[in-house]
């Protein structure tokens, strides 16, 4: 059995992270039922590899301890080779790191201030203050701030999405035919996106939503059976 800690709200079952729900459908994609553990941020002592560690996700898998979603997906795909592949083989593992690159700094920093506003609203009420105060300090504003300009930055999120828009246009997934941890890194934004606001950061004709819903679908509807605003 291995155990996934992710982020969760006041609601220990409302798991909202982009990076955990990277690592969820990884998981999922290898065929694996971990025991999912929910973890907040006043709670950074009780997370495993503390106190150096103190992000999620963080996989424990026997005596192993691995935190960082990139490092896990990759533990994951030398783990449990035996199962679906994660990459497609080491030209998908080496393609994966610009998407990575492009997923963090673009897609969810550009979310990040349409959406911070609504995470506070979910969190655990000891973990509010902190929230604020650290993005906040990331963002440059107040929260409010940041809400009463999101009609433009979610004008401007939904045109950087032209390249994934351009390339899921000519094929099913990012990995081709079938979903990789490629599909897993942009759709964890996505997801992020779907659990903490009502806001629907694509537009009612994107294309995108066609690939969008297919994720939802994946591994049973694990994503689409999730806690969401």
């Amino acid at each position: 059995m291995i155990e996934l800690f992710e982020l969760a709200g006041r609601d220990p079952d409302f798991r909202f992270s982009p990076y955990c729900w990277r690592i969820r459908m990884a998981i999922a994609h290898k065929g694996l039922e971990p025991k999912t553990t929910p973890w907040r941020f006043h709670e950074k002592d009780r997370l495993p590899g503390a106190p150096t560690n103190r992000q999620v996700p963080v996989l424990v898998d026997g005596g192993e301890v691995i935190s960082n979603s990139s490092r896990i997906a990759f533990y994951l795909e030398d783990r449990y080779s035996n199962s679906p592949s994660l990459f497609g083989g080491p030209g998908g593992e080496a393609h994966v790191h610009f998407i990575l690159a492009w997923a963090d700094t673009v897609l969810t920093a550009g979310l990040f201030p349409i959406l911070g506003p609504d995470v506070l609203g979910h969190l655990h009420p000891a973990d509010r203050a902190y929230f604020r105060a650290s993005r906040e300090k990331r963002l440059g504003m107040t929260l409010e701030e940041a809400r009463a300009g999101r009609p433009a930055r979610l004008a401007a999120f939904r045109q950087s999405l032209a390249p994934l828009r351009h390339t899921l246009q000519a094929q099913d997934f990012l990995g081709g035919e079938e979903p990789s941890y490629a599909d897993y890194a942009v759709f964890g934004s996505f997801q992020w996106a779907r659990c903490v606001s009502p806001q629907d950061v694509l537009a009612e004709d994107d294309s995108l939503r066609s690939w969008r819903s297919a994720m939802l679908e994946l591994f049973d509807g694990l994503a689409e059976r999730a806690l969401a605003a």
